[in-house]
């Protein structure tokens, strides 16, 4: 963006200049120093580093439990372990989580609502806390860590 907003302020600024010159010569001179600032601004923008990742694609791909993802969870677009802990909300009457899937979609849940077959039922400041049919819970927290307890 700086690039552009400097190329038209020269630009500009040569223009101008050679609307105003009294001869030839002055109009050449001001050509030219146009044309070695916009071969210098050309110079810069080739040096530029790009990141190899997009900084806004989120962490696709990213799952820090990726490793210990159980064999029926992995098929599973409703467990746990595709999603992300992106918010809590804790009200006097109803409390929320925000969940994020891999591809970027938000989920939100109040207590009581399921996600596939675990049981959203508890949340603490910073995690929140499932209940699976066998009566284990799982506890997802802000670092998209998930553990199995037989309590909380």
């Amino acid at each position: 963006m700086i690039f552009f907003k400097f190329l038209i302020f020269i630009t500009f600024v040569c223009f101008s200049n050679i609307a105003l010159a009294d001869n030839h010569e002055k109009k050449k001179e001001v050509v030219e120093a146009a044309k070695e600032v916009v071969n210098e601004i050309e110079e810069i923008s080739d040096d530029e580093e790009v990141p190899l990742n997009d900084p806004f694609a989120g962490n696709e791909g990213g799952n820090s439990v990726a490793n210990n993802i159980p064999e029926g969870e992995s098929e599973d677009d409703m467990s746990l372990y595709n999603f992300k802990l992106t918010g809590l909300i804790s009200g006097k009457d109803h409390s929320y989580i925000s969940l994020t899937s891999s591809g970027g979609d938000v989920l939100t849940l109040t207590l009581g609502q399921y996600l596939g077959k675990i049981k959203f039922i508890d949340l603490r400041l910073t995690e929140a806390i499932f209940k699976k049919e066998d009566d284990s819970y799982m506890i997802i927290d802000f670092n998209n860590q998930i553990r199995l307890a037989d309590d909380y």
